[in-house]
């Protein structure tokens, strides 16, 4: 039986479709992803300030305290601010900052950042 033009027709809008639902996934599997980088590079940002000013270790004690979802606070059991993710470092939230007076800071790539004060604008290195 020869395939009639609708039915050639609705094959192709079928396709068609098909074509554009995946392509949407994709938008939206993209836009997921930098979601997240956002989100590691945002909340790597607010540790490493955290472990040089108290007022924002503070507000990360807080947002730990103040997590909804018990899934999310399970997360953080036993986690101290300025630990590693091997596990080493024993820093705590309120003691890891440092002060205006100290000699500055290690930074990742192990070069030393001038000292900082409890003070944090847009123009800040992080």
């Amino acid at each position: 039986m020869a395939e009639t033009e609708l039915e050639r027709a609705e094959k192709r809008f079928a396709q068609a479709k098909a074509r554009l639902q995946a392509l949407k996934n994709r938008e939206a599997t993209k836009a997921r992803k930098i979601d997240t980088r956002r989100k590691v590079i945002l909340g790597g940002a607010l540790m490493d300030l955290a472990e040089r000013d108290s007022s924002a270790a503070a507000m990360v004690d807080r947002l730990l305290r103040n997590l909804p979802r018990d899934q999310d606070r399970a997360a953080f059991d036993g986690w101290t601010l300025g630990q590693a993710g091997d596990g080493g470092g024993a820093a705590s939230a309120g003691s890891s900052a440092t002060s205006a007076g100290d000699a500055g800071d290690v930074d990742r790539d192990g070069s030393h950042s001038a000292p900082t004060d409890s003070t944090f604008d847009a123009g800040d290195r992080v």
